[in-house]
């Protein structure tokens, strides 16, 4: 046993990093008063400890979930070095791409304290050629046993390269059913044709940084009053019919950790071009103290807490799920199609979500308050297995018919929203198994969700080896989130980026601002 006192309790062992050398060192994960602590100890630089998740028992409710992904047939490294250093994927991924994050700069027309990606604190600047970044998506569209279906285009802020447009038509022609941009939303609020030629050439959705409804985080974590940008973003998109909006909310204690209900009570008023809500507690590049890191660091369990106390509990912690938890679906459609589905086999302790529906008069209530969760995900895995068993023992049309008999006992109709009819959303999904009727199923709902990216000091392989969202980088490797945010984001940018002052010279005839 690694570091642990006679008050701990050890839950498993696991890989982490030192987050001053960066070298893997053995670390336990470990019950104390109630918390779950990562506890590790490097011969060097001495022990580190960090809150791994702050409430015992939903760390324990959400390990129901963990499940082990198909690996890929087609892995592009060899396994050399181990996790998390031959990163490529290697063949011990368990989890193909999901989501495929890709820079295409990394220059900004904002310089956030809080930014791990910016030119100008880099030196450098990597900007692949749209030749180069097609390559990078035909790389994770060729994965198997199933292709990558969204790609989500970030840096640095992308839409400052003129050809953006043409990167996004490019990602349409490659068969991408999702296409994503995580942008500040500058140049949204500057420029309506912008927002009516992303839409044309295929953009279906908008990542908008967005820290809160007031001007307090915007100048603590951006350096100034964005808010009014962000405003005139969404109004917009409103006027162009760019109607499915993600609000990216990074997450930092004591700066807007008390305006979680006032960002949620701001998608409802505006949920007819927000979709959802994606809260991301900030996560730790460089060198940080041990008091400083307590005083930030926020987990999963600290938010959900946050909403059910900020919402006078309309939307409770228990309404929360762990992200792997939706694979009874994927399991489903995947058993009657008998073709792979794109299956959501990231780490119980990744992420969680739920959804809630809001009715005429703005009230809020979440899935799980009329529907037996837990119930409905049992039936489905109970039909798989039987679908699965090729049809001997139950076809698809009677599975569906079970489901269609089952769901009305699932389904409390007293608490159900008004003018909802969620048996006929829910049967649509499981029929027709694609994107269009998932799409029907989010305009009906505002997802709200949490996904606490790691950094070196809360850093768990076992994580990073079912990561689910990856990056596609210069020189052909798929490189899973938190690993590349970690270790490998410099290397790479040094590899194939040009020094900055290199690179004005280079391009002295264009504005970086715009």
């Amino acid at each position: 046993m690694l570091w642990v006192d006679y008050m701990s309790e050890l839950i498993d062992k696991t890989k982490s990093i030192c987050p001053v050398c960066f070298s893997v060192i053995d670390a336990d994960i470990v019950e104390d008063k109630g918390k779950v602590l990562i506890k590790k100890s490097c011969p060097e630089h001495g022990n580190f400890q960090d809150i791994y998740w702050s409430d015992y028992k939903m760390f324990k409710n959400a390990k129901k979930f963990h499940v082990d992904g198909p690996k890929l047939e087609n892995p592009n490294t060899e396994v050399k070095k181990g996790c998390p250093y031959d990163c490529g994927l290697c063949a011990d991924h368990f989890t193909p791409t999901v989501l495929c994050n890709i820079d295409v700069t990394n220059r900004c027309n904002m310089k956030c304290p809080i930014c791990f990606a910016n030119a100008q604190a880099t030196g450098y600047v990597l900007e692949p050629s749209k030749d180069e970044l097609i390559e990078m998506m035909k790389l994770v569209r060729n994965e198997k046993p199933i292709p990558c279906m969204a790609v989500q285009f970030a840096g640095g802020e992308p839409t400052i390269r003129d050809d953006f447009p043409e990167i996004v038509e490019e990602a349409k022609k490659l068969g991408f059913a999702l296409i994503m941009v995580a942008t500040n939303g500058i140049r949204f609020a500057k420029d309506l044709g912008f927002c009516k030629e992303l839409l044309q050439k295929g953009l279906n959705t908008v990542y908008l940084q967005f820290d809160g409804v007031t001007e307090k985080p915007y100048i603590t974590n951006r350096g100034f009053n964005a808010l009014p940008i962000k405003l005139q973003a969404l109004e917009n998109f409103r006027k162009t019919n760019i109607t499915s909006v993600v609000l990216v909310p990074t997450l930092v204690r004591s700066i807007n950790d008390n305006q979680v209900g006032d960002i949620i009570q701001f998608g409802i008023r505006n949920i007819d071009i927000i979709r959802a809500i994606n809260f991301q507690p900030v996560s730790f590049s460089g060198r940080i103290n041990k008091e400083e890191l307590e005083k930030m660091r926020i987990t999963i369990p600290d938010f959900v807490k946050l909403v059910e106390e900020q919402t006078n509990g309309e939307i409770l912690a228990e309404d929360f799920y762990s992200a792997p938890s939706v694979n009874s679906f994927s399991n489903f459609i995947e058993a009657w199609r008998k073709t792979p589905q794109v299956k959501f086999t990231c780490h119980e302790h990744c992420g969680v979500a739920t959804y809630v529906f809001i009715d005429d008069d703005g009230k809020i209530t979440p899935i799980t308050h009329f529907i037996d969760v837990d119930g409905f995900f049992g039936m489905l895995d109970d039909l798989t297995e039987k679908v699965e068993d090729g049809g001997g023992t139950i076809t698809k049309t009677r599975a569906i018919a079970k489901i269609t008999k089952e769901l009305p006992h699932l389904i409390d109709m007293k608490k159900k929203p008004k003018n909802l009819d969620i048996k006929k959303l829910l049967l649509s999904v499981l029929k027709q198994g694609d994107v269009d009727a998932l799409a029907d199923f989010s305009y009906h709902a505002l997802l709200i969700g949490c996904m606490h990216f790691q950094d070196p000091y809360n850093f768990d392989v076992e994580r990073v080896k079912r990561c689910a969202i990856h990056y596609a980088t210069p020189g052909g490797k798929i490189i899973p989130f938190c690993t590349y945010n970690s270790l490998h984001r410099g290397r790479i940018e040094e590899q194939y980026a040009m020094p900055l002052d290199a690179w004005e010279r280079r391009h002295k005839e264009k504005n970086l601002k715009a």
